[in-house]
């Protein structure tokens, strides 16, 4: 009887999703159009690298709205997505950076091969075989071993400073974070990473450390952070002006 007068459970309205293109200047940019019943006005985001763009709006908004918000909107895109470039530079003679020094890149022709960096004519470059459609795959895999290594070693410095283990390492291509702690002490860490430069590897690294002994963003993790990495703020400061062009360089 009693079980007959419980409340059923709220279940919460699934959330509409449209996808279209928008062009935006010479770009065809992916667009997802999230119709959620809480929103109460239209939000435009771009996804982090500017390969996309994400639009939430009230449920139920004409489409005449939505285009006019997005009309409204297309000079502010414009100059957002400016700073993306177009052409990702993954090619030979391209450049990528390795710890914030600009390689270029040059492709062996050998089909066999290490991905590995060095110097020619004192300029710093890095030396990439295989067929020349796999170039973008081979690089991505170079900059997963180069961030692994200086993480590991971060990593094991960090963690005896706070006297907390580790239980695992391992390497991510995330979008919406650059590393993530869990309670048990497996650290996850975008190899992306390791284009920035040392200082901003090693805050990363002293970020997801002091989260073995503070799950939080409060006042104490923040100081054990800045414990572990003096040069915190600049850091942080160096991820949000260019941590989006890291995200932004296409490897596929």
């Amino acid at each position: 009887m009693f079980a007959l007068l419980k409340k059923p459970k709220k279940t919460k309205p699934p959330v509409k999703k449209t996808e279209r293109v928008l062009h935006v200047g010479d770009r065809a940019m992916p667009l997802t159009i999230r119709e959620h019943h809480q929103a109460s006005r239209i939000t435009l985001r771009i996804e982090p690298g500017g390969r996309a763009l994400r639009l939430t709006v009230p449920t139920g908004l004409a489409k005449r709205e939505i285009d006019a918000f997005l009309i409204r909107h297309d000079d502010w895109l414009r100059m957002k997505l400016a700073k993306f470039a177009a052409d990702s530079g993954l090619r030979p003679g391209g450049t990528l950076s390795l710890r914030g020094v600009p390689h270029r890149i040059v492709h062996t022709g050998c089909l066999r091969g290490l991905t590995e960096c060095g110097e020619e004519d004192g300029e710093p470059v890095i030396r990439v075989s295989g067929l020349e459609d796999h170039l973008g795959r081979r690089l991505a895999a170079f900059l997963k071993k180069e961030a692994r290594a200086d993480l590991e070693k971060l990593v094991a410095r960090h963690a005896a400073a706070v006297g907390k283990p580790v239980k695992s390492l391992s390497m991510k291509d995330t979008r919406s974070r650059w590393g993530s702690c869990s309670w048990d002490g497996n650290l996850s860490f975008s190899w992306r990473i390791a284009m920035a430069p040392p200082f901003v590897i090693d805050y990363l690294a002293a970020h997801e450390v002091a989260h073995l002994k503070e799950m939080n963003h409060g006042p104490q993790f923040w100081a054990l952070c800045e414990k572990l990495c003096p040069g915190m703020e600049a850091a942080r400061s160096w991820l949000k002006q260019n941590g989006s062009q890291l995200h932004a360089i296409d490897f596929s």
